[in-house]
């Protein structure tokens, strides 16, 4: 009978993550129904489970535990504003930058801004200085272009950058209409546009037949159309109430008109997360975002709410008790 051998410890591979399980009396995940008396599973910046507390504490022993007051929801994403990075709620967002090296901060895409008046100006000075800040960047697939030119013949040669690198687009509608974007190339998945003025009912079908987000900004007013028919609707997060705040403004924009659209509630939250997360490319795959899962990345926030209808509960803007990003609590 061969001797056992002492199993001798790996050298220079690390100990993997403690589990922390993270329980509330309700956990939305966005993408699945609320959990009541809930918990998330989470291993360093991962997901591993999520659902009733008294299933997952037996599943993970071992695992340390946080408990919440009220609610945890799957983290708040900014699909472009220039909100401070520091908004309660927030784990992800889109943010225009001068130079790629610069610290994120939170996780989202970093879009460099192309601002060429004229081809002249584009191909003499910007392009290269565009490319070579691309090549340069260590991560490309967190990188976007945002399309600040009003030149078509710019438009189009961006369009077939961000098809060249696989870059997302950032476009405000504000600078062009969508049949102008569309005719240049821009529009489609890999996209999305910031709006903050009316949309006519060929615009909005445009849109959704390009599968392009729209992302809103405080001053939109057409919001209810964009829900109703179907285009997939994000949040842009200026204000200390970050995209949460924008779709409270919204219900009771809506509210004030003395509509009461069945779901609104929910579809405004799923506004503030899950299409946030669509508009950035980042809501499919291993380290997705805007949901909770097992694979997503632990992105979370915990607010003050509670009552029978959690979402109607989160739109009355309760105090926001903890950020946390990455597994980590934000401080």
């Amino acid at each position: 009978m061969p001797s056992a051998k002492r199993a001798r410890p790996m050298m220079g591979r690390r100990a993997p993550a403690p589990v922390v399980i993270h329980s509330a009396p309700l956990v939305l995940p966005m993408g699945a129904d609320p959990v009541r008396a809930g918990a998330v599973a989470a291993r360093g910046e991962r997901v591993l489970a999520v659902g009733p507390r008294a299933e997952l504490l037996p599943s993970y022993p071992a695992a340390e535990e946080t408990r919440w007051p009220g609610l945890i929801v799957a983290g708040l994403v900014d699909a472009g504003s220039a909100a401070p990075s520091a908004v309660p709620g927030v784990t992800a967002r889109a943010r225009v930058v001068a130079d790629l090296t610069d610290p994120g901060g939170l996780p989202g895409i970093s879009y460099v801004a192309v601002t060429s008046e004229s081809e002249e100006e584009w191909e003499e000075r910007e392009r290269d200085a565009v490319i070579t800040a691309l090549r340069e960047v260590d991560r490309p697939c967190a990188v976007g272009l945002a399309v600040h030119t009003r030149d078509p013949l710019v438009l189009e040669d961006v369009a077939v950058l961000a098809r060249t690198f696989g870059l997302r687009l950032l476009v405000d509608l504000d600078r062009h209409s969508p049949a102008a974007l569309d005719e240049a190339g821009v529009l489609g998945p890999l996209c999305h546009v910031v709006c903050a003025r009316p949309l006519d009912p060929g615009e909005r079908k445009l849109l959704r037949l390009r599968r392009t987000v729209v992302a809103l900004s405080p001053a939109a007013e057409d919001v209810l159309p964009l829900l109703e028919e179907g285009n997939v609707v994000a949040l842009c997060g200026a204000g200390p109430g970050g995209p949460l705040g924008l779709a409270a403004a919204v219900r009771r924009h809506v509210h004030g008109l003395g509509l009461r659209p069945r779901g609104l509630d929910r579809r405004l939250v799923e506004a503030a997360t899950l299409g946030g997360a669509r508009a950035l490319g980042m809501d499919r795959g291993k380290g997705r975002i805007g949901s909770l899962a097992p694979g997503s990345r632990a992105d979370f926030a915990v607010y003050d709410a509670r009552g029978r209808y959690p979402y109607s509960a989160l739109l009355a803007e309760p105090p926001c008790l903890g950020t946390v990003v990455g597994g980590a609590l934000a401080g």
